[in-house]
């Protein structure tokens, strides 16, 4: 569905690029996780994909069609993106903000449709905030506002959906909700690509993890494959070690003390 080839973006005055030479594939009914310290490029395949950054080499696919030749009403249609910082010009009713996800489906004249509000209400119960509906965008928490967010990305309804460190200020319960969400999403058929700082969580509910390293992917595959303990000390420049979640198995990252190495 989503498909980086080559993927090259430099930054004005910058002496290395962003991103350099990423390939990546975000297919339908998977969960793709790109995942890499701070720096490392990882926002910057987000904005490329948005078209907010030009790429200096390689190209970005949705559905088969280059991202840059598709009009954004269509871009729309296809992905629903929830990027890493956004705040509404003025403050909204929660429901109201949420309809915003339905721009794409909608006509140049005339209020929301029947399927618009059927959309928004699935939206609101599957993001879980049906109690913050008629409350107003300034009113909520950084993890209400967060969850929000993911309720009007839900409500575009598209084929894909992408999201740039969604589990910031949720709390231990919902950031385990929202990948709950993103698992029964891709079982359901839809791409989602999520970048995310939380190994352990990504282990846990990724099929496939990109982890990127100066701007270059350090390693790709499954998480058994790129959790390794040597790599990722390398990429994160940390003593660590690679153990097993006691719950489903999966690699669980455990980062050590400066200095320290277990016997």
């Amino acid at each position: 569905m989503i498909r980086f080839d080559g993927a090259v973006v430099r930054y004005p005055r910058a002496s290395q690029p962003a991103v350099d030479g990423v390939t990546l594939d975000a297919p339908p009914g998977r969960v793709t996780a790109v995942a890499g310290p701070n720096g490392s490029g990882k926002s910057t395949l987000v904005r490329a994909l948005l078209g907010r950054v030009p790429l200096a080499a390689g190209r970005v696919l949705v559905g088969g069609d280059d991202a840059a030749g598709l009009d954004r009403r269509t871009f729309a249609r296809r992905v629903a993106v929830v990027p890493q910082r956004e705040e509404p010009a003025f403050p909204l009713v929660v429901r109201d903000y949420v309809v915003l996800g339905r721009y794409p489906h909608g006509h140049a004249w005339g209020g929301p449709t029947a399927a618009d509000r059927d959309a928004v209400e699935r939206a609101v119960a599957r993001a879980d905030v049906r109690a913050l509906a008629d409350r107003r965008t300034d009113e909520l928490s950084g993890g209400e506002w967060q969850r929000v967010r993911i309720a009007r990305a839900l409500a575009q309804e598209g084929q894909a959906l992408v999201l740039d460190e969604p589990t910031t200020f949720l709390d231990v319960a919902h950031e385990m909700a929202v990948f709950e969400l993103l698992a029964a999403l891709a079982a359901a058929g839809i791409a989602v690509l999520l970048v995310s700082h939380q190994l352990n969580l990504v282990a846990r509910f990724a099929h496939h993890i990109v982890l990127l390293h100066r701007g270059r992917v350090a390693a790709a595959g499954t998480p058994a494959e790129v959790m390794q303990g040597a790599t990722l000390e390398a990429v994160y420049e940390w003593p660590l070690v690679v153990s097993r979640d006691p719950a489903v198995g999966a690699p669980a990252l455990v980062p050590l003390r400066a200095g320290r190495r277990l016997p």
